[in-house]
């Protein structure tokens, strides 16, 4: 099925830069500065934002397409566009209205500066309107395809402390291993998920060893 690879929806919107030789500065650069003062970690709107939770999201500002040289045909754009691309849990509806009830004012920030945007106000004009923008996607970024990202979360957090726990334990009584093995899998089970856009699995696990 186009655009869907497992449970994880790909998502690519390609959205017209408008071209206003009077705006100061130009409304690329209006974009391209609020960007780059989005944080990336768990205060990114993205990790924020009440709606399926995102695997990944990325926004480009896109000047032109590159010439490779012979034999590929020398082509240009004929605007700027916004690239958002994201793969994502859930679908394309229940994903785009998420984000426009709990981030409306970053997509406003952001999209504003597009041809025809409604703004988020206008749920479902803004629906049509990232729908008629969005293109088929064809690779996916998400490392997973059958997992939610609160799966995919705590998988790592397993992962990281399992190996953690190895490290600690090399040459550990068997007494020993068992019953700080036993504890690892009881505070793995009472730990709370990994909030989405952490930069890393959370440590706080402990797992125990030898002390040399």
């Amino acid at each position: 099925m186009p655009n869907q690879n497992g449970k994880v929806y790909g998502l690519t919107i390609l959205s017209p830069i408008i071209d206003d030789e009077k705006a100061t500065p130009s409304h690329d650069l209006q974009i391209r500065n609020y960007l780059a003062k989005l944080p990336t970690d768990e205060r990114s709107p993205f990790a924020l934002a009440l709606a399926p939770a995102t695997h990944l999201a990325r926004l480009v500002v896109m000047d032109d397409v590159i010439y490779v040289g012979m034999p590929a045909c020398e082509e240009h754009l004929k605007s700027k566009y916004l690239i958002f691309e994201s793969n994502c849990d859930g679908n394309l509806t229940s994903y785009l209205t998420g984000l426009a009830t709990s981030i409306p004012q970053h997509l406003d920030a952001i999209w504003s500066h597009c041809v025809g945007y409604p703004g988020a106000a206008n749920l479902q004009a803004f629906l049509d309107y990232m729908k008629s923008c969005q293109i088929e996607t064809t690779f996916f970024f998400a490392a997973v395809n059958d997992k939610s990202v609160p799966e995919t979360l705590r998988a790592l957090q397993t992962q990281h402390a399992v190996a953690d726990f190895i490290a600690n334990h090399q040459g550990a009584d068997p007494a020993l291993l068992q019953s700080d093995f036993n504890q690892l899998l009881a505070d793995l089970k009472a730990m709370p998920v990994q909030k989405p856009g952490a930069m890393a699995p959370d440590r706080d696990i402990k797992t125990g060893g030898r002390n040399e």
